[in-house]
């Protein structure tokens, strides 16, 4: 039997975008325009070629819708029920047998106006002829709107079907609405039912995954089944039916005798035996839920005569609370087990497995001699297993020890520093560019300050720093009277100069200032200095006169006079004249080049040529260049 992912199902698209995937696909894809030249043969191919490609393409996408919905006789009897459940087999089918019958129909009406475009005689019969038969396809095509919606619909709840495997290790919980079934799920699994105090939370069937024993189970809740008739019961109902019938499972049947459930013990028993038959071949636990509320031994004496019938029955009755949690990994385990060894007791009667018993052979060992020989335990291991060990006293934590002493306790940062025990709590030096201050620190400071403050004393008692001021001679006290007034008068210029400098006039350089011998000479006295008559200051520089050179007159390589002035940029630096023309031309042709590129004759061209040539924008469009047809 195949196994359908039913999430891989493509999109159906409703008529209209049917037809507007298929025709602009068409138009993209095949020629679209006809010259005068062509010949009537070849333009009866060109329309024939729009017929068959148009019709291919419905072909293709109808065939591909067809084989991706699952067919109901080749996928496994749970998911045909269940489907026939939530979809009404009779109409699923009839939708995609429409949907094949539309598909031979495209194919007969193409094959019919190939065969008649041959006797096309025209460009317009051929055209009219093409026309009418993609508007027979679209028709045919717009007909199937009721069956395309349906099938959309039917694809968008197939993707939100949990994956079931039928095959696989299954517990299938069932019983009364509210009876606790999610809650027990949420406890086993990683899946998140939502949990209610109402009926009929669970509307559908959930699936849960959990591992027990190395092995991965799927652990399926089903909505909640009410006692009545088979052919009463609603569409949430029956899905629970299709799994209990067709699974190959552990049911747990869930019961609520505190019966908060709405529904008493009696009817949750009759209930039982209405659906009895399809737990045949199947491991069946039933669980007493809620027993935080009510246990079995509170209850009456006539109500528990009513559980005693599945103890009569060897039926295993657990017991458990989803609340308090008490006994829910006993419920897992019991069910898990139960179904390995009915899984296991049908393999071995199957036909294969006394071929692989005869291969086989198992030896079992007899003692040699009376010696003790006990197994080798490595220390490491030993020691590893008695810390993995859990009855040991727990160690106590610093939190515990906060606890008992309350507002007395106050945390010791050096409880747990790797030094050792006795200088755990030592001073802490004070560590300054690397070295300890305790090093630089002599114990003895104060006392030595104080020998040395008293010898300063007595040394200024005795007179040792009194000494007689010398009295400057004549010559040093002129120097130093000369030097300020230098000082002086260098400070007067300098502020001199700076209100010079604020007035905006035009500056002169210095070489063009004239310097006057007096004026210089003046400041020289008032700065104490008497310039000497022979200095160098004196002496004027003297200049040799030089003779007049004629100015030459320019002339060009053929003894031409030309202009003194500078040459134009295209003759420097060219003196040969073959060189000359070949420059130019260049140039000129670089300068053609320049308006060749802008589509101009020269600087004058100023014509605005059409901006959208019909050679470019006529015919067929580029993929993407419209959003619609």
């Amino acid at each position: 039997m195949a196994m359908y992912n039913f999430k891989k199902i493509t999109v159906v698209p409703t008529s209209k975008d049917f037809v507007d995937i298929v025709l602009s696909k068409t138009q993209r894809k095949t020629p679209t325009v006809v010259h005068k030249h062509y010949k009537i043969s070849r333009i009866r191919a060109f329309y024939m070629r729009k017929i068959k490609y148009t019709q291919q393409n419905y072909h293709d996408k109808l065939t591909q819708i067809i084989n991706d919905f699952p067919k109901l006789e080749d996928i496994h009897p749970f998911y045909a029920d269940l489907m026939n459940v939530l979809y009404d087999k009779d109409h699923y089918k009839l939708a995609l047998g429409q949907i094949n019958t539309a598909r031979h129909l495209i194919d007969n009406v193409a094959r019919d106006y190939v065969r008649l475009m041959k006797y096309g005689d025209s460009l317009y019969r051929c055209k009219q002829l093409k026309r009418a038969a993609l508007g027979r396809m679209c028709t045919i095509m717009k007909r199937q709107n009721q069956s395309l919606q349906y099938l959309e619909q039917v694809r968008q709840h197939l993707s939100r079907l949990p994956a079931i495997d039928p095959m696989t290790r299954t517990l299938l919980i069932c019983g009364f609405p509210n009876v606790g079934k999610s809650s027990f799920m949420n406890k086993v699994t990683r899946a998140d039912v939502e949990v209610e105090p109402y009926a009929f939370t669970t509307k559908s069937l959930f699936v849960g995954h959990m591992d027990f024993r190395y092995l991965r189970w799927q652990v399926i809740d089903t909505p909640g089944i009410l006692d009545h008739p088979l052919e009463e019961r609603n569409t949430i109902e029956m899905q629970a039916i299709t799994a209990l019938a067709h699974l190959r499972a552990c049911v747990l049947y869930f019961m609520d005798l505190s019966e908060q459930c709405g529904h008493s013990i009696e009817s949750q028993i009759e209930l039982f035996e209405s659906i009895k038959p399809l737990f045949s071949n199947k491991p069946l636990v039933v669980v007493i839920n809620k027993i935080d509320i009510v246990k079995p031994d509170e209850l009456s004496p006539e109500k528990q005569k009513l559980l005693e019938q599945f103890k009569s029955e060897e039926i295993p009755v657990m017991m458990m609370s989803t609340v308090t949690e008490e006994g829910v990994m006993d419920v897992k385990t019991e069910a898990c087990n139960l179904l390995l060894s009915q899984r296991v007791d049908v393999k071995m009667r199957g036909k294969k497995v006394p071929d692989v018993l005869n291969r086989l052979h198992v030896a079992m060992p007899t003692p040699r001699d009376q010696k003790v020989r006990p197994p080798f335990i490595p220390e490491a291991i030993r020691k590893k297993r008695e810390s993995m060990e859990t009855n040991k006293p727990a160690r106590k934590l610093l939190r515990d020890i906060e606890l008992e002493m309350g507002d007395d306790y106050t945390f010791d940062l050096r409880q747990h520093w790797l030094v050792k025990e006795n200088e755990k709590y030592d001073e802490i030096p004070e560590i300054w560019m690397g070295h300890n201050i305790a090093d630089y620190v002599d114990p003895e400071i104060e006392s030595k300050l104080a020998e040395l403050e008293k010898e300063e004393e007595m040394r200024e008692a005795a007179g040792v720093y009194d000494s007689d001021s010398s009295e400057e001679d004549d010559e040093m006290a002129g120097i130093r009277k000369t030097a300020a007034m230098i000082r002086e008068k260098r400070t007067l210029m300098i502020q001199e100069s700076r209100e010079k400098r604020r007035i905006r006039a035009p500056q002169i350089p210095r070489k063009a200032r004239a310097t006057k011998r007096k004026h210089f000479e003046t400041q020289m006295d008032d700065l104490g200095v008497d310039p000497a008559e022979e200095g160098h200051y004196t002496k004027s520089r003297s200049r040799s006169r030089s003779a007049v050179v004629p100015k030459k007159k320019r002339m060009d390589s053929l003894g031409r006079v030309v202009s003194s002035s500078r040459p134009p940029r295209d003759v420097s630096g060219i003196r040969d004249p073959e060189k000359l023309k070949k420059v130019r031309k260049l140039a000129k042709g670089i300068q053609e080049r320049k308006f060749a590129k802008h589509a101009k004759k020269g600087e004058s061209d100023r014509k605005i040529p059409d901006r959208m040539p019909k050679h470019l924008f006529a015919g067929k469009r580029k993929m993407g260049s419209a959003s619609h047809r």
